[in-house]
């Protein structure tokens, strides 16, 4: 062990080892690892082993992909057998609406890129698999590159091609204690103290203690999980293949064939918690006592499923802990506050998702970003509220009872909620609101008469006529948002202009103005699209989303500035927004200031009833709109105050389902949808908010140089779908003929113009007003067209007006 390395990764799992790795691979040899024990002494060594294709998020699904086809690379590059059985793999229905799921899941594959996928019947599922009961299937969901690796086998592949590139791995070596210091991490060990750069919290079942190290609190927990493997099953000795990968949604377990015999997996409903602080340091290559009762609804379904099951003996009982995140995936990237550490942890799927998890964070800590959008495992997903162990506990485990539970587009889940609530939250749950969770702060949905329940569904919920009353109220009256689920930045100090024209592409606005503002990374890609205002006393304010609050701060803290002081005040700074025709007509009932004589992007003090407010006369709906931003204190009082000065003029509260179809009638795009961190100003439309003759900023050069260029292959355009009783949602692939031509970014109902509308990401040929195309809505084929961007109010009179 030499005395400094540029990186050392802790944790000597399939992770670690994946993440060590990749930084040899990149170029970055001076890397090492240093585990505790052994090479796999903590979960991966139990792991039953299994990939395969699925994932609720595309981009992770793309990452799994990667992890497949890396495996025979690694295995051939480190001259390690991994045992590689890639038998192929279906995931299986036995209810109508799972069917659909999965044949809209099939057509989100084909959107990615993962074309070895298709849909079988339930005879072909039984040809497949000849042990396996088809009584209540429905269909299922091939997939080519589905099987298993021994895991042993595979973590020693990943470290021994690492070594060959230079890195070094070190056993029997427990980290004791991480201290930061002006160059990196000093990092003490019972073998001695190092220095390094970076420091790569790959602890798996230790990753609490690794992160308590550095003064951080990871929201993560080991859970504990059974599976089993059989004697010698008859039926399967003699099969001309092996049996194919096969999850059961309903019977929630998975299984696989393991020698002569199968083994099986269950995620049952009643997760157990394991060691929530922490395993022990002297736990290792260790299991759990097995619990069979507590999975016994669960086996009894896998052997109605495999009745080949019923007359074998359990071979080997496996119950072991595997780490989880709130939403079960990984905990990848930087910590805001603490440069140089990184989080590889919470990888649950280890063996299926390590390799994409090694890839992404070495890549994001050689270049300073990723290839591919990893939002959803960036650590700063979650914010401080993530740490509160009852947090964890209920959303770990939510996640765990529900990893084969299929969960709606429109389902509300109740794990760690409510938690976060606007001052107004009583007052408006009294009028009827249902609510939604955004980054832990509760917001409204829509409003509902009492006694109202929203069915679970695909397709269009039995809340579609309450959305639609909402919108017209914007369109004809006036509606009132709580816009408490808007982040908000306050910017100050001698530097703060300086500072903000740097991180912003676009023109900074004059004093009592906003502007709209992306910002970029180096490379050109997006890293926001926020607007920007000047309050004229010396503050400046950046509002964007409110889930990226942590993701943005980190951004601002990696770039700071003398004389700048940026502060996150999101959470005292509160207020509702009035859109709609007589959105004017309701200001001027409270306030004697000029708010009459705002013009559009302008903002100012004014005095609304008994409140001294900031308000900016802007709307992402599209009508004549007003943004009020108040003292959370005052939140109370100022929706009673406009709810009766509305009184006469039609006002209506409405919830952020109406605000998503007004957005859309509109064609603005929003985060993680139109903009994501892997798309660029010319692809989004969002280079015409860039002001080219301003000085450097961030991005500048890439940015001058895709509008120097041919431009890019893909943009986003506006379509109108045939669709019936569903609408597109996202990531539903578009078709020109047979070829695929994109895919949808965001969709849903227009309810003022009458049409299924979606934003879609497409081949630049294909995206001319006009063009007839097709997209796959709930798994169907539905004819479409591109139509001009705004199908509402193209001109924008009305939010000018």
């Amino acid at each position: 062990m030499k005395s400094h390395y540029r990186v050392v990764v802790i944790g000597g799992g399939v992770v670690g080892a994946s993440v060590l790795y990749h930084l040899a691979r990149y170029g970055w040899t001076d890397v090492c690892l240093i585990e505790r024990d052994v090479l796999t002494a903590g979960s991966s060594w139990h792991a039953a082993g299994g990939f395969h294709a699925l994932n609720a998020d595309p981009n992770i699904a793309a990452l799994q992909g990667y992890t497949i086809d890396l495996l025979s690379e690694v295995e051939a590059e480190s001259g390690q057998s991994i045992g590689l059985h890639m038998t192929g793999g279906m995931h299986l229905a036995g209810t109508p609406d799972r069917w659909e799921w999965l044949q809209a899941n099939y057509r989100t594959f084909q959107s990615i890129g993962i074309d070895d996928v298709h849909l079988i019947t339930p005879e072909e599922a039984g040809r497949l698999s000849p042990v396996l009961s088809t009584e209540g299937i429905l269909g299922g969901m091939w997939a080519d590159r589905e099987g298993y690796v021994d895991t042993t086998g595979t973590v020693h592949a990943y470290a021994g091609a690492a070594k060959k590139r230079g890195a070094e791995v070190i056993e029997h070596n427990r980290v004791l204690e991480l201290h930061q210091t002006g160059g990196g991490w000093q990092v003490v060990t019972e073998q001695g103290t190092v220095t390094c750069e970076h420091v790569v919290n790959a602890g798996g079942l230790w990753a609490k203690q690794v992160g308590r190290m550095a003064g951080i609190e990871l929201p993560v927990s080991p859970l504990a999980h059974h599976y089993l493997i059989t004697d010698t099953i008859p039926e399967l000795q003699g099969l001309a293949r092996e049996l194919p990968m096969c999850v059961d949604l309903e019977g929630f377990t998975y299984s696989r064939q393991d020698q002569q015999g199968m083994l099986v997996g269950i995620y049952e409903l009643t997760p157990k918690h394991w060691m929530m602080d922490g395993a022990p340091w002297s736990y290792g290559i260790e299991l759990l006592q097995e619990e069979p009762d507590r999975i016994e609804s669960e086996l009894y379904h896998v052997f109605r499923r495999f009745p080949v099951l019923e007359s074998v003996g359990v071979k080997t009982w496996v119950h072991g802990a595997f780490t989880f995140s709130p939403d079960g995936n990984p905990l990848v990237g930087p910590v805001r506050g603490k440069p140089g550490y990184w989080c590889a942890c919470a990888v649950m799927a280890g063996f299926l998702q390590g390799g994409g998890v090694g890839k992404s964070l070495a890549e994001w800590m050689i270049h300073g970003e990723t290839e591919a959008d990893v939002f959803g495992m960036d650590v700063a997903r979650y914010g401080e509220y993530a740490a509160n162990k009852r947090y964890i506990r209920e959303t770990t485990g939510q996640f765990y009872s529900r990893r084969f539970v299929m969960t709606y587009p429109n389902e509300q889940l109740p794990a760690g909620r409510p938690l976060k609530m606007a001052p107004a939250h009583d007052a408006m749950t009294d009028a009827g609101a249902r609510w939604g969770v955004n980054f832990s702060l509760e917001v409204p949905l829509y409003f509902a008469p009492d006694g109202f329940e929203e069915h679970p569904s695909l397709r269009r919920s039995n809340a579609f006529d309450l959305v639609a009353t909402e919108v017209r109220g914007v369109r004809e009256a006036v509606g009132l948002l709580d816009i408490s689920g808007f982040s908000r930045f306050e910017v100050r100090g001698p530097g703060a202009a300086a500072w903000l024209d740097r991180m912003m592409a676009g023109r900074l606005p004059a004093p009592g103005r906003a502007r709209l503002a992306p910002m970029l990374s180096r490379s050109g890609r997006l890293k926001g699209d926020l607007t920007v205002f000047n309050w004229g006393d010396g503050a400046w304010w950046i509002m964007g989303s409110y889930y990226l609050r942590d993701w943005h701060m980190r951004w601002f803290a990696d770039h700071p500035a003398s004389g700048v002081h940026v502060g996150d005040i999101s959470d005292t700074i509160v207020g509702f927004g009035l859109a709609g025709p007589n959105a004017r007509k309701v200001l001027e009932q409270l306030t004697e200031g000029p708010v009459g004589e705002l013009p559009f992007m302008a903002c100012g003090d004014f005095d609304i009833g008994l409140i001294r407010a900031r308000v900016a006369r802007l709307s992402v709906t599209g009508a004549l709109g007003y943004e009020i931003n108040c003292h959370a204190a005052d939140h109370i009082a100022l929706r009673s105050m406009l709810m009766e000065a509305g009184t006469e003029l039609g006002l209506r509260e409405i919830g952020y389902e109406a605000l998503g179809s007004l957005r859309l009638e509109k064609s603005f795009g929003i985060w993680s949808r139109e903009f994501t961190q892997i798309y660029t100003p010319g692809q989004t439309g969002l280079d015409r908010w860039i002001d080219w003759d301003k000085g450097d900023f961030i991005g500048r050069a890439a940015a001058l140089a895709e509008g120097d260029g041919p431009g890019p292959e893909r943009v986003i355009a506006t379509l109108a779908i045939e669709a019936e009783d569903a609408d597109a949602s996202g990531y539903e692939p578009v078709w020109q003929g047979d070829r695929r031509v994109g895919y949808v970014t965001s969709g849903g109902y227009g309810h003022a113009v009458g049409l299924s509308l979606a934003m879609a990401m497409l081949d630049r040929a294909a995206a001319a007003e006009g063009t007839a195309l097709t997209v796959h809505v709930v798994g169907r084929a539905r004819a479409a067209r591109v139509i001009a961007p705004a199908p509402y109010d193209p001109l924008g009179k009305e939010m000018r007006s």
